[in-house]
C-alpha cells in the first residue's frame, strides 16, 4: 500500500469535521519531501543527472560506497557514486535523492562539474565569490530556495557555460624537452600528438581550443597537469600549438569549449559517439565498442559478466585469432595504429558471437 493510499484511508476513518481538520494537518507535517517534489520542481537526482549529462563524461568504476539512499540498483547511482567518489558530491550516507533540489547544491554542484577551479577551492562556502566570479545568475537570487524547474536548471547551465567559453586564456607551447616523460594522466608526453596540459580539467577531456586572434582552432586531449606560470591555463604540445600559432610565438589568447570525455566524443570533429554495448540480452558491456574512433585512441571493454574477444578483423582484411577471455574486472584493451574499419567478435561463455565494427580515421593535419 503506497503512503498516499494509507491517508486516504485514514480521512475516512475520521468521521467528526473538527477531527478531520486535525488529521489533515497532521499528514501535511508527515508527508515526505518526496511526495511535494514529484508535484514541481526538480529533485535532487533528477536535478544532478541534467548537469552531469552537460559535460559528457562517462564514469568509470569506483569503489566508493553508495549513498545508502541510491543503492545500485536505482537509476543514477553509478553516476552519483562515482561524484561522490571525486568529492564532487558531499561525502555521507545519504544523497536525499527525492528531496527538492536548492539553489546553493545546483550552483555548487555546476561549478564542481565544470572544474572551475580546484575541488578544495570549491566549498559552500566559497559559492559568493565564485558567483562574483562567474556570475550565471541574478545576485538577488535565494540560495536557499529551490530550483522551480528543469528549464530554471538548464538556463544556469547554459549561462554558466556560456560565460566559461567567453573568456580568454593565455596558452603556451608545452617545451619539447618533455618529449618522452611521463604526465600526470599516466602516460608519455609526445609532442607530435594533440594533447595539453591543464590544472583542473579531468584526464581524457577533449577541448577545442581557439586562436582568438586569427580564429584557428584545434581540438587536444588533456593528458598532463599544469601550467603552473602565472597567468598561464593550458601547455599545448608542437602539434597543436602549430595548428593555431607560430612556433615562434610561444604564447597566445585562446578561448576554451570543453567538448566531453574522449570515450564519447570524437577527438576530430567533437560529435558525440555511438556504442555498441550488448553481446546478448543479459551480457553487455560498461561503455562497448564505438562506431568510430580515431587512430591511437585506445579502445577498453569491461563487463560485470564474463566474456571472450574471438579476434580482430584489420582494415586490410587480415584477421587475428585472439581468443582472450575477460572477466569481470579485468579490461581487454586495444589501440587502433592505422585507419580503416575493424571488426571484432566478442562472445559469451555458452557460446554466443556477435561481430561489432568500429571506423577509425585520422584528423586532418
Amino acid at each position: 500500500m503506497s503512503f498516499l493510499t494509507s491517508i486516504e484511508l485514514l480521512l475516512r476513518f475520521v468521521q467528526h469535521a473538527s477531527m478531520r481538520w486535525f488529521a489533515c494537518f497532521l499528514v501535511l507535517l508527515l508527508l515526505p519531501v518526496s511526495v511535494f517534489s514529484q508535484t514541481g520542481g526538480v529533485t535532487r537526482r533528477d536535478g544532478f543527472l541534467m548537469i552531469w549529462e552537460g559535460i559528457r563524461r562517462d564514469p568509470d568504476p569506483t569503489r566508493e560506497a553508495e549513498y545508502r539512499d541510491v543503492p545500485e540498483e536505482e537509476r543514477g547511482s553509478t553516476e552519483i557514486t562515482y561524484a561522490k567518489a571525486r568529492g564532487i558530491l558531499e561525502d555521507g550516507e545519504l544523497f536525499r535523492p527525492d528531496e527538492p533540489l536548492l539553489f546553493a547544491d545546483a550552483v555548487l554542484w555546476l561549478f564542481r562539474t565544470r572544474n572551475v577551479a580546484d575541488l578544495d577551492e570549491m566549498t559552500p562556502e566559497a559559492v559568493p565569490q565564485l558567483l562574483r566570479q562567474y556570475p550565471f545568475i541574478d545576485a538577488s537570487q535565494d540560495l536557499s530556495a529551490p530550483v522551480p524547474s528543469s528549464e530554471t536548471l538548464l538556463a544556469m547551465a547554459a549561462s554558466l557555460d556560456g560565460l566559461l567559453a567567453s573568456a580568454e586564456h593565455e596558452v603556451s607551447l608545452y617545451s619539447e624537452k618533455f618529449q618522452g616523460k611521463g604526465t600526470a594522466c599516466g602516460e608519455p608526453f609526445d609532442m607530435n600528438a594533440l594533447t595539453a596540459a591543464h590544472r583542473t580539467f579531468p584526464c581524457n577531456t577533449l577541448v577545442k581550443v581557439t586562436n582568438v586572434e586569427n580564429s584557428q582552432s584545434v581540438i587536444v586531449r588533456i593528458n598532463d597537469r599544469g601550467p603552473y606560470v602565472d597567468g598561464r591555463d593550458m601547455d599545448l604540445s608542437l602539434a597543436a600549438f602549430t595548428r593555431i600559432a607560430p612556433r615562434s610565438q610561444g604564447i597566445a589568447q585562446a578561448r576554451f569549449e570543453r567538448l566531453g570525455d574522449s570515450a564519447l566524443v570524437d577527438a576530430c570533429d567533437g560529435t558525440l559517439r555511438r556504442y555498441q554495448k550488448r553481446i546478448t540480452r543479459d551480457v553487455r558491456f560498461d561503455r562497448g565498442v564505438p562506431n568510430m574512433s580515431s587512430v591511437g585512441v585506445p579502445l577498453t571493454l569491461t563487463s560485470i559478466r564474463p566474456f571472450v574477444v574471438r579476434s580482430v578483423t584489420y582494415p586490410d582484411g587480415s584477421t587475428e585469432r585472439i581468443e582472450d577471455w575477460v572477466n569481470p574486472g579485468e579490461v581487454f584493451s586495444f589501440t587502433p595504429s592505422v585507419t580503416g574499419v575493424y571488426s571484432f567478435r566478442v562472445g559469451t561463455v555458452d557460446g554466443r558471437v556477435r561481430a561489432m565494427q568500429m571506423d577509425v580515421w585520422e584528423c586532418g593535419r
